[in-house]
């Protein structure tokens, strides 16, 4: 009897402190990758808003040449 009155009050004690420490850890850990998550959006929709899109790079004679050709107009010269 006093042994299973010994874990009862172990029992109770921990009740007492609260949130176990794994859960901390989960919650710290899950909180700071929604604020990473969140940041990243944040920078994302900045970056849509503020900077100029990338160019285009030039296409080639040869490439501009092969889609006229597909599309059945000759190319200028021949």
């Amino acid at each position: 009897m006093a042994s299973a009155n010994g874990k009862e009050n172990v029992m109770n004690d921990v009740a007492a402190k609260g949130f176990n420490p794994g859960l901390m850890v989960l919650l710290l850990v899950g909180g700071l990758l929604l604020i990473f998550l969140i940041g990243n959006y944040a920078l994302y929709l900045y970056a849509q808003k503020n900077l100029p899109p990338k160019k285009k790079k030039p296409v080639s004679k040869k490439k501009m040449k092969r889609e006229r050709l597909k599309q059945g107009v000759s190319a200028p010269g021949e």
